[in-house]
């Protein structure tokens, strides 16, 4: 069969253009949303009398019989038909005859392949919600098993203040909440229907956009059909969001990469999670969150090259946006990878407790604290500062830390100083004594965990609504 745009031209195309210019070597992963399209529109054309209904029964058995036939293997898909919704075409057409032909009234490849696009990712988009969502509840888990545990908390990689380790695991249940927000967001810009805006201008058929758009689940409609065929927003805006996952993936991932080495020794990942030397025995090493973080640059990527290719293209459809697919497609897989293994990491990562208040007790995070007590005695900050910049230096050249000091020593630096000062810097004081929203102190970590786990049962309500909604 001659290709379905043929008539116009009198040469056959150059073996070279076939494949160079040929999608469906990546655009076949959209087999089922082309044929779910395809449904609804069949379906519309029937309604609306522009097809007779007998046709239309039998173009929906022939695509109900294709869709069995791709999921079972048995189509071979071939670059001469350029992309999946020719190959899905030209299946039909020889699977029911010239029939199959009629599918295609009122629509083009430009609204077809932009509506598969926004069904593909509608349905990812809430899957990585789900993801997101169960790593945000096992890093809740470990964060439960430590209110008690505490750990040196850094700034420019420096021990800073004593902080607990579940309020640690919490900012990345509050970083992945941000992520959620940010797909959510997405969601309803995605869930919008281009077809039926034909090629740029619409069609000439009586066709009903508000009847398909009800078929596939869709809320909105574009409202202008040269922006339906050429907008790319809502990939770029996955994208955008995807590396913004990446990162926050990335930053989790460089601090377990730290604490299991042996310098920290504040964690074990387990054996299922990591990998051992082909040369040193003694070797475990954290390949899984070492190549998430190497992969973040890979999405990052993706993002910079989709800008690139829109950045000054006119309207309405051109064919670089063919170009669109595969970093899409790609970064799905990679952030999909990463986040089914995240969860499960962290669910079975051991803590070592006392090597991290070993660490704690053997550093100078608790001066800010001496600050604190001498101005609450009445004593300026800036000289606070001082006195207790004076104090580490003692303890430094004199091989302390700051509880080791007697009284007398500390009465040096201050007559300020008196027996309460050995309450007030036991790391459980320290960490208690940041009592505010938001802080490190047990009982706002244990609140913060509580609404943190109601945000999760609205998040896993958010997807079960979308996936009852999609099926």
């Amino acid at each position: 069969m001659s290709k379905l745009w043929g008539g116009r031209f009198t040469k056959k195309t150059d073996q070279l253009v076939e494949e160079y210019t040929a999608s469906i070597m990546f655009d076949k992963e959209l087999a089922e949303e082309d044929i779910q399209g395809s449904l609804a529109h069949v379906s519309m054309l029937g309604k609306q009398g522009i097809l007779p209904q007998e046709d239309v029964e039998k173009i929906k058995e022939g695509l109900h019989r294709t869709l069995q036939r791709i999921r079972r293997g048995e189509i071979e898909f071939s670059v001469a038909d350029e992309d999946i919704h020719m190959n899905i075409e030209k299946t039909l057409i020889e699977d029911i005859g010239p029939v199959g032909g009629k599918l295609h009234t009122g629509r083009s490849r430009n609204d077809q392949v932009a509506t598969d696009m926004h069904l593909y990712l509608r349905k990812r988009v809430v899957e990585f919600v789900d993801l997101l969502q169960k790593l945000q509840s096992a890093l809740i888990g470990q964060a439960k098993r430590n209110l008690d545990t505490i750990v040196p908390g850094y700034t420019h990689l420096q021990r800073a203040q004593p902080i607990l380790f579940a309020h640690h695991l919490m900012a990345y249940v509050s970083m992945f909440g941000r992520d959620i927000e940010r797909l959510q967001d997405s969601y309803k810009r995605i869930n919008t229907l281009p077809l039926g805006a034909g090629a740029l201008a619409g069609t000439t058929f009586p066709i009903d956009r508000h009847y398909v758009a009800q078929q596939l689940g869709f809320e909105r409609i574009y409202e202008n059909s040269l922006d339906a065929v050429s907008d790319r927003d809502f990939i770029l805006e996955f994208l955008s969001a995807a590396s913004i996952i990446m990162m926050h993936l990335s930053r989790l991932s460089e601090e377990l990469v730290l604490w299991s080495s042996t310098e920290f020794r504040f964690i074990e990942l387990d054996d299922a999670f990591c990998t051992g030397s082909s040369i040193m025995p003694q070797k475990k090493n954290p390949d899984v969150p070492e190549l998430v973080r190497g992969k973040t640059g890979r999405v990052y990527g993706h993002l910079m090259g989709l800008l690139t290719v829109l950045k000054s293209l006119p309207l309405a459809y051109n064919k670089d946006m063919q170009e669109d697919k595969e970093g899409m497609f790609d970064t799905v897989r990679t952030l999909q990878g990463a986040l089914q293994l995240f969860a499960p990491m962290i669910e079975t990562m051991k803590v070592n407790k006392e090597r991290m208040r070993q660490a704690v007790n053997q550093d100078f995070s608790n001066a800010t604290d001496i600050a604190d007590f001498l101005v609450g005695k009445g004593m300026p900050f800036r000289q606070a500062h001082e006195v207790i910049g004076k104090t580490v230096l003692y303890c430094i050249q004199h091989n302390k830390y700051l509880l080791d000091l007697t009284l007398d020593e500390f009465k040096q630096f201050s007559e300020l100083f008196d027996d309460r000062i050995y309450s007030v810097l036991q790391p459980e004081r320290v960490v208690d004594a940041r009592n505010v929203y938001g802080g490190t102190a047990r009982t706002q970590v244990a609140d913060a965990i509580g609404r943190a786990e109601k945000e999760i049962e609205q998040t896993a309500a958010w997807v079960a609504e979308r996936t009852r909604d999609s099926r």
